[in-house]
């Protein structure tokens, strides 16, 4: 009858499996490739559905915020034209707003983040143009995505124009 654990040699304990155990009974410890090769096509199935959605939900809160910006700039031509009776410029808006519009780009153009370009029409304005009316441009245009703008007026009221 052999027994059946750890036997004794001439050098110390014997760490295997006795006579007769095959290799199969023994239990390693670890994970198999098959394992691994699973749970990394398993991740990659999940990262392939998550990563349009995070996309596609940061492009609308970029959206949202740009809608946002030109709610602002509408309230602060209000104030503009009740103080100087004629409607801000957008170099003239921005240090108002604290440059929450953006940072000034050449010509006349306002930067909002990566994507995301605020300017007049026409591009300056004189004086007498801005008297009686204002459009304000928002262009959001990267090669990958589609053209998101929108614009304001003197009324206050934005519009989607694209997509």
């Amino acid at each position: 009858m052999a027994k059946t654990g750890n036997r004794k040699c001439h050098f110390g304990r014997f760490q295997g499996p006795e006579r007769g155990e095959g290799m199969m009974n023994r239990k390693e410890k670890g994970f198999s490739l098959v394992e691994l090769l699973l749970v990394v096509v398993i991740i990659g199935i999940i990262a392939s559905l998550a990563v349009p959605a995070l996309q596609k939900a940061k492009v609308a809160a970029e959206n949202g915020a740009t809608f946002g910006t030109l709610r602002a700039i509408g309230s602060t031509q209000v104030n503009f034209f009740s103080q100087f009776g004629r409607f801000g410029r957008l170099t003239e808006l921005n240090p108002i707003m604290g440059g929450g519009i953006g940072t000034l780009s050449p010509p006349s153009q306002i930067v909002r983040g990566k994507y995301f370009v605020f300017e007049m029409t026409p591009l300056n304005p004189t004086d007498a143009e801005l008297k009686d009316s204002y459009i304000i441009t928002a262009r959001r245009a990267v090669s990958t995505d589609a053209i998101y703008q929108y614009e304001i007026n003197q009324t206050g009221e934005i519009r989607q124009i694209f997509p």
